[in-house]
């Protein structure tokens, strides 16, 4: 009985994801499939040649020369980490972290994810270059969990999309705080100060009421990122800077935007038409009109994070998961997943996510400091709290923060792979099975 469930579970898993492929997190699986395959095949060679080939960029006499895996991993992802920015500031401002009473158990279920998977790590690996790699564990996925997530589609509670989007956000945000805090080393003040002077500027535009994203793009990356890439700091935190600085306000409430687009509406209506399909100059004028009435009813933030949203979903992404998990295996795989690297990594990811998760909700939700969404139960919790355990972008960039030793790297990766297989795959099932039977009253 048990086996013919688990047999049908994972039938319905695979029949989700081949539903799903225009889905963020399916078309990283397919690029780590791809990846995978590449760096394993007889055209491995021209895999990491690619990798090696060097990449400059030049402006008059200043020219910065660099290998396409260093472009990639600290000049592109500063985009994925803009967005994470954006994302963390609107939700703030007025998303799901605005309430603080229904932050409180996203928040601290991801405090719980993040403290136990490093803890359970340092178990594994107490000293040495190889304790370097606490960091690695503490990530989710928030592409991949989230992907997973909304292949059940309605199944499953908005609510407990919610929950998982938050507890990823907070996430990010701790691995972001972890990379500038304890992966960072050799500090340029010089250049830093010159990446604050840009970050300043930033700062100093939102508040004059420069709304142009422009000014902030060219900034941000001619400014903040390039001072960061000299200082010694990683470069992608230039992405989160340059979101908090953009602004999040709109230049004209509801009811003004409503009033100009009626009269601009009542104007359009009274202009005789011209003959054939074309629009007269007039008509024409009061649509560009709309078109910037719009734009002022519109944040800068909200406008430059859908900009950004395929730009990262469909090529940073997609391009970094293609660098980074390209791993030729090599040597005996068990020996390499009994490694204490690999163990502390596993164990950090597929228990750890899923103790500290479900450990500190459950705390807040006994002490009635929280309480579950009415539409979300236990078994549901549980899923999730698995699925943190995916923990893939974020784990792959600081496992490359964390150790130089080649050897690490290696086992550190081909741990991460398997663990968050392994995470995504029970809390998949778990998530299948509760979909399938009447939603029970929750419980303490």
């Amino acid at each position: 009985m048990l086996k013919n469930r688990t047999y049908s579970a994972i039938r319905s898993l695979f029949i989700a994801i081949s539903k799903g492929l225009n889905n963020t997190g399916i078309v990283l699986l397919i690029t780590v499939i791809i990846a995978m395959i590449w760096a394993n095949s007889p055209w491995q060679e021209l895999y990491r040649s690619l990798m090696r080939t060097d990449i400059s960029l030049a402006v008059g006499n200043f020219e910065i020369t660099e290998p396409m895996l260093i472009w990639i991993n600290d000049g592109l992802m500063a985009l994925f980490f803009l967005q994470v920015g954006l994302e963390l500031k609107r939700e703030i401002l007025g998303g799901k972290l605005s309430n603080p009473k229904n932050a409180i158990l996203p928040i601290g279920a991801a405090i719980g994810g993040i403290v136990f998977p490093a803890f359970i790590y340092f178990l594994f690996n107490t000293s040495g270059e190889a304790s370097q790699g606490w960091g690695i564990p503490m990530a989710t996925d928030i592409a991949f969990s989230l992907g997973v997530l909304a292949l059940f589609g309605k199944r499953l509670p908005a609510a407990l999309r919610v929950f998982l989007i938050t507890l990823a956000i907070v996430d990010d945000l701790g691995g972001v705080l972890v990379i500038a805090l304890f992966y960072t080393s050799g500090i340029s003040t010089m250049d830093l100060f010159h990446g604050l002077l840009f970050f300043g500027l930033l700062i100093i535009g939102n508040y004059t009421g420069i709304r142009n994203t422009w000014f902030y793009a060219i900034i941000g990356i001619g400014g903040v990122w390039l001072a960061f890439f000299f200082s010694g700091i990683h470069p992608t935190i230039a992405g989160i800077l340059t979101a908090i600085a953009i602004p999040g306000r709109v230049k004209i409430n509801k009811e003004t935007f409503l009033k100009r687009l009626s009269t601009l509406h009542s104007r359009f209506l009274k202009i005789k038409p011209v003959k054939g399909t074309l629009i007269s100059n007039e008509q024409l004028e009061i649509l560009e009109e709309i078109k910037a009435t719009s734009s002022e009813a519109e944040t800068p933030l909200q406008k430059l994070e859908k900009a950004l949203h395929p730009v990262v979903s469909f090529l940073v992404l997609p391009l970094f998961a293609l660098a980074n998990a390209g791993i030729h295996l090599h040597g005996e795989i068990g020996k390499v997943l009994l490694n204490p690297i690999s163990l502390g990594i596993g164990a950090g990811l597929i228990l750890g996510k899923f103790l500290g998760i479900v450990s500190f909700t459950r705390l807040l939700v006994a002490f009635r400091l929280a309480k579950l969404p009415d539409t979300v139960n236990w078994n549901q919790i549980y899923g999730v709290a698995f699925l943190g355990g995916i923990g893939f972008t974020m784990s792959l960039f600081i496992n490359e923060l964390a150790f130089t030793n080649e050897e690490f790297i290696y086992t550190a990766k081909v741990s991460i792979l398997f663990s968050s297989l392994i995470a995504g795959i029970i809390g998949s099932i778990i998530l299948i099975n509760n979909s399938r039977k009447p939603q029970k009253l929750k419980t303490a």
